[in-house]
């Protein structure tokens, strides 16, 4: 197991975006997660990688409270954005999601428009003063989607008349349109094509230059060529986390050894 303390010193505090200590989930008698501990750095792509029931969607849902939402779920343990306690009952969880955007496994766009889509959270949190300023979010935040020269002339048509790469691109402007400082993505990728796929990827890339993000993959092919660090989940454990490159070539644990050959998954 590494070592957080051996890694904060490694890294710097300055580098750390999200800090878990002792983190543990319960859905009712079912023990999810249990003890993670881990800094995630910031302007990094960070895959979260393990067998499907591991807990890296569970783990994800904690840093933007989204287990909130499930009423058998309980939570114990720290997760700190930039040092402040998220679960501190001042935190307000509507707030703290305006700061961890999330996009999910299914593109989810609401039934609007695309303009609509994507000025939904800057509206409601009044990050615009006038008309001409959500223009400029909106604008903006397809740009950084890579979807501006696709829509532009058809913003006032509906989200949902897109193609399903490009649906999911209109998420993750929707996503980065509050100016989050992280991006939560759950499988981004796995209900799209190759062609589709390629393009989401390569727009991670651009992503981090500005946010921290997570993404819980399960193509370990995928978590190498986008992520800089790598999570391996087993059983509701953290079993290594560690450079991308370590972990698939050169492996501590015997357990993500065996995974990455192909032999437990």
């Amino acid at each position: 197991m590494y070592d957080t303390n051996r890694m904060e010193n490694a890294v710097g505090q300055d580098d750390i975006k999200i800090s878990a200590r002792k983190v543990q989930v319960f859905y009712g008698d079912k023990h999810a997660i249990k003890d993670v501990d881990v800094d995630i750095l910031d302007k990094t792509v960070t895959a979260f990688i393990g067998p499907s029931g591991c807990g890296k969607s569970t783990f994800l849902r904690c840093i933007n409270r989204m287990n909130d939402t499930i009423p058998i779920a309980r939570i114990q343990g720290e997760i700190r954005l930039d040092g402040e306690d998220i679960y501190d009952k001042r935190v307000d969880p509507v707030q703290l999601r305006a700061r961890v955007g999330m996009v999910f496994q299914k593109p989810n766009p609401f039934p609007k428009s695309i303009y609509d889509n994507v000025a939904y959270g800057p509206r409601i949190h009044g990050l615009s003063r006038n008309r001409a300023e959500l223009d400029e979010i909106v604008e903006r935040s397809l740009r950084g989607a890579a979807l501006w020269n696709e829509v532009k002339d058809r913003l006032q048509e509906p989200g949902t008349g897109l193609s399903g790469g490009q649906q999911q691109r209109l998420c993750i402007a929707r996503a980065v349109a509050t100016s989050p400082e992280v991006l939560l993505m759950d499988e981004p990728c796995s209900a799209l094509d190759p062609i589709a796929t390629g393009q989401v990827e390569e727009l991670i890339e651009q992503l981090r230059q500005e946010f921290s993000v997570v993404i819980v993959t399960h193509s370990m092919q995928q978590a190498a060529r986008v992520s800089q660090k790598t999570a391996f989940f087993h059983l509701g454990n953290l079993v290594e986390y560690g450079d991308t490159d370590d972990i698939f070539t050169k492996p501590q644990d015997s357990r993500t050894e065996a995974y990455i050959s192909g032999r437990i998954g």
